[in-house]
């Protein structure tokens, strides 16, 4: 199943005219940075546990940061839309934005774990590189065991690192 493509432009309008419901699908350390007052908030990764009640008849428009996420889970989120219909905003928030509507955003909040896990990730594999070459070639093993927990955590879906860095402090009021 895939859901029509709906400009942000005519979602805007849409939701002004309250003839729509908009469903942010990010998660919420993404959501706490930016989003559309008003907006329900349905995570992907909470998306079968969770309550969501639409009015009936009620088309509902799901985004996501840029259309991706919600283009490949159209099935699912299709499922819970209700007899409405249902559409994806193409371009995510961004467009949304460009198209008026407003944005409440929170330029204090940390950046998304995935981001964070990226970030650290890299510098661990760059460490374990430059030390290996410039200091001893032991130190190939910490690029490696890096490389080794991504491997895992792509193939199982637990991520340690990410674990971890969501309990350190500037992550906490997020969770």
């Amino acid at each position: 199943m895939t859901l029509p493509v709906i400009s942000a432009t005519r979602a805007a309008e849409m939701i002004r005219a309250g003839e729509a419901l908009l469903v942010d699908v990010r998660e919420a350390d993404e959501r706490a940075l930016a989003h559309v007052p008003g907006s329900a908030h349905l995570p992907l990764s909470r998306l079968e546990e969770a309550e969501f009640a639409v009015r009936a008849g009620t088309p509902v428009i799901f985004h996501c940061a840029s259309g991706a996420r919600t283009a490949q889970n159209a099935a699912r989120l299709g499922a819970r839309a209700g007899d409405g219909g249902a559409f994806i905003v193409e371009g995510g928030i961004a467009a949304l934005r460009g198209a008026g509507l407003p944005l409440a955003e929170d330029r204090s909040a940390p950046l998304p774990l995935m981001r964070q896990v990226q970030i650290a990730a890299g510098s661990l594999v760059l460490a374990g590189v430059l030390l290996g070459a410039l200091v001893a070639p032991v130190f190939y093993g910490l690029a490696g065991f890096v490389g080794a927990g991504l491997v895992f955590a792509g193939v199982s879906g637990f991520c340690g690192m990410a674990n971890i860095l969501g309990l350190m402090p500037w992550n906490r009021r997020v969770a």
